[in-house]
């Protein structure tokens, strides 16, 4: 029985420490060595650019108030609702009435000037075609004076499934994958950062690559920018529907096992106890009996 003791509390030491989320399980900016990858320097940012079914919010400035109000639909409000539509603001169809959409052959029907050409284009080398294309229709008009364009790209988001599901707006130029956590509300313990799945779409290719987000390293790989569109998958621990994040956890834990452990022993131990003297009892009473009636 003793023997049986000891297996049954190596047994349930070993699985609450098993159980436990340990700090080198969740840490970031952790060192690299032979459990977490390190990642050589291939750290580049280059500007995003655009796809099919995007969407671009262009104002155009002047000094001439008919080429200003001829061009934004948006008038005076156009500085608050380009400011909605790029933190996921706005009313249902206000993209369509403020917004550009880049169409299935790459091109934007801008007014006066047609269509425009910007697939594969940054929105730096779309204001300058644009403002290029505009000072020739411009010129003809009497008083023209210089304009000036702003190209943004609106409604930009990437996806996380798996942790904090959700779509979350890009609402800066650069943003890295600890922001693009950050803004989910991180991962909880009991999430791998070991695995982290990135799903990107580039030139009608989706590519799945898989990283780790404990690395030192991360800072300086592929992985340390994301871009519109990406998909983050954060996928559970193994073995973590529930779990333990501290030592006096664990320990209180097992205190309380041994401890039920122990009570229901004793009360199985009594009863057997209670058992077999009430049987001793019994057959020794009947063997008397059937002296004396001898």
């Amino acid at each position: 029985m003793r023997k049986l003791r000891y297996i049954l509390f190596f047994a349930i030491v070993s699985w609450v420490l098993s159980s436990c989320v340990t700090a080198r399980k969740v840490n970031y900016m952790q060192e690299p060595d032979k459990y977490i990858p390190n990642y050589a320097d291939t750290l580049s940012f280059e500007d995003y650019q655009l796809r099919v079914n995007d969407r671009l919010y262009i104002y155009v400035y002047s000094l001439d108030e008919k080429v200003t109000a001829m061009y934004n639909a948006g008038g005076s409000n156009a500085s608050t609702m380009r400011q909605q539509m790029n933190y996921g603001g706005g009313t249902y169809g206000s993209y369509d009435l403020y917004t550009y959409l880049v169409d299935g052959e790459g091109y934007i029907d801008f007014p006066t000037v047609g269509k425009v050409y910007v697939r594969g284009l940054t929105t730096r080398e779309v204001k300058h075609k644009l403002e290029e294309e505009m000072s020739k229709l411009l010129t003809e008009i009497p008083g023209f004076s210089t304009v000036s364009v702003e190209v943004n790209i609106v409604n930009r988001s990437f996806s996380i499934i798996g942790a904090q599901s959700g779509r979350y707006m890009i609402n800066k130029e650069k943003m890295t994958i600890f922001e693009a956590l950050a803004m989910a509300g991180d991962l909880g313990e009991f999430n791998s950062r070991k695995e982290i799945k990135l799903v990107r779409e580039k030139e009608g290719v989706t590519t799945i690559k898989t990283f780790d987000a404990r690395s030192k390293d991360l800072v300086n790989s592929e992985f340390y920018y994301i871009e519109p569109n990406d998909i983050i998958y954060i996928r559970q621990i193994p073995g973590y529907s529930f779990g333990i994040n501290s030592a006096a956890t664990a320990l209180g834990i097992t205190a309380s096992t041994l401890s039920f452990g122990v009570f229901v022993y004793t009360i199985v131990q009594t009863g057997i106890n209670h058992v077999k003297k009430h049987y001793g009892n019994n057959g020794g009473n009947t063997s008397t009996s059937g002296e004396g009636g001898n």
